[in-house]
């Protein structure tokens, strides 16, 4: 495909004929984030106060698994008529899921919510990313997805404490309500912008035929989910969940991924794969990162939090950088961003240990999280660049179930080392087989950007 020649500079994202698609799209972003970052801080309590304690990872479970079906469903309508179904049916979902969730008194109430809220956010990503490569030149994307990872860093910095304070001094309902109308107002934000895209003529875009692609979102949908719960409980009686978690999921991954996905063909697939591969292995590693600190160090819950803050800092700088350099190629940015990745890896084994040193983490994990910003937009930029306009959808939903399945998979393999290797009080060697392993991951990711440009086309974002 060619590059598109606009000149725009990057604040052209708040020019006055995108204002206020740019703030709908961040408030959007921002508001998912901090309803992810909050309902960590705050699920104990609800946990406790539903009498849950059995079905303790389930309101996660659900998400992820209405998520996977909301980015297959909402690909597909984006392809066929365009996002604006999917901009719209995405925050009411998501609005809905708040007020049932919001209002439960019971886990049953409490996980319907959560579905919902796994529907629209999986819907609205989706169709949001459809949406940024219609509305914005090819040159300007890169910024889009700067500005997005920017989104992320309030929630991330001040969201467990602000649900920790709703929670203290109100009421853990308000970690769902107190974000409800602000997701209308964003939905409202959009509808100039709406209205637009609603008036484009489609018909000359036809959507490349899938016959399977529904039946294989629901597969999905409850296979990886399936997986990640009998990973989380390493017992004999999980093998028979995990083994029709695998038999759903085989076959449901080569109708939801672009032919040639899993082996690494050059191109689109290995861009998506590889986006999978930064999630999976910087996730994995986080997740355990906290309990290492606490356990092995000693140290209290908000000081172990810091080094994940800082991560996040350095992701949202570097996406910043690099939506200043729209011409920078992509393959370079998230080779870049893969090397920076394996060194804070394989260096953290130092951390695992009772004699290493601990504050060693938060340059690592700063150095980590840049290289997070730099590959991650830059996978989002040039799966959209490769995408025929028939095709967006399904490579966008693509993109977002590569990043759930190999996330959830690479921490799935904590848990199980944990359980084979150490305990929660006892982590260390567990934590250094993982980091290794990880770092490994991150390595053949390094090798693997440079299958995502196509004999030199496409070499530009």
């Amino acid at each position: 495909m060619t590059s598109t020649t606009s000149t725009r500079p990057p604040s052209a994202l708040w020019a006055p004929d995108r204002r206020a698609t740019t703030t709908g799209l961040l408030l959007l972003i921002t508001l998912a984030a901090f309803e992810a970052m909050g309902l960590g801080t705050a699920l104990p309590t609800i946990i406790k106060d539903l009498d849950g304690a059995s079905l303790y990872s389930w309101p996660f479970t659900a998400f992820l698994a209405a998520s996977i079906i909301g980015n297959v469903f909402a690909g597909r309508v984006s392809d066929r008529v365009g996002p604006v179904p999917g901009i719209v049916a995405g925050p009411a979902l998501f609005f809905i899921g708040l007020v049932v969730a919001g209002t439960a008194d019971t886990m049953t109430q409490l996980l319907i919510g959560r579905a919902f809220q796994g529907l629209g956010a999986g819907s609205q990503i989706v169709a949001l990313y459809v949406m940024v490569a219609i509305v914005y030149p090819e040159r300007d994307r890169p910024a889009v997805f700067g500005a997005l990872s920017a989104a992320w860093v309030v929630p991330a910095l001040v969201g467990p404490t602000v649900a920790g304070v709703l929670v203290q001094y109100l009421h853990w309902r308000w970690v769902f309500l107190g974000l409800a109308p602000f997701v209308l107002i964003g939905a409202l934000l959009l509808g100039p912008t709406l209205r637009a895209l609603r008036a484009r003529e489609r018909a000359d875009i036809p959507a490349t035929p899938r016959k399977w692609l529904p039946l294989a979102a629901f597969a999905a949908g409850v296979g990886l989910p399936a997986l990640t719960w009998a990973s989380q409980h390493p017992e004999w009686s999980s093998l028979l969940i995990a083994a029709v978690g695998l038999v759903l999921l085989a076959p449901a991954l080569r109708q939801l991924l672009p032919q040639g996905t899993l082996l690494a063909r050059r191109g689109l697939p290995v861009t998506v794969l590889l986006r999978g591969m930064l999630s999976g292995s910087f996730f994995a590693v986080e997740s355990y990162l906290p309990l290492t600190l606490t356990s092995v160090h000693h140290y209290s819950p908000a000081t172990a939090g810091i080094p994940l803050t800082v991560g996040a800092l350095g992701w949202s700088a570097a996406s910043m950088w690099q939506g200043r350099y729209p011409d920078m190629p992509r393959h370079l940015l998230i080779q870049r961003g893969f090397i920076l990745i394996a060194i804070s890896l394989a260096a953290m084994v130092f951390v695992a240990p009772s004699w290493g040193p601990s504050w060693l983490s938060i340059p690592l994990w700063m150095l980590a999280g840049c290289g997070m910003g730099l590959a991650m937009a830059s996978t989002s930029v040039k799966v959209l660049g490769m995408s025929e306009p028939g095709d967006r959808g399904f490579n966008s939903g693509a993109l977002q179930i590569s990043d759930l399945l190999l996330q959830a998979t690479c921490v799935g393999i904590g848990g199980v080392l944990l359980n084979l290797l150490g305990s929660t009080t006892n982590p260390t060697t567990a934590v250094i087989v993982l980091n290794l392993l990880m770092a490994g991951v991150a390595t053949m990711g390094a090798f693997l950007s440079t299958r995502s440009t196509l004999d030199g086309v496409n070499a530009r974002p």
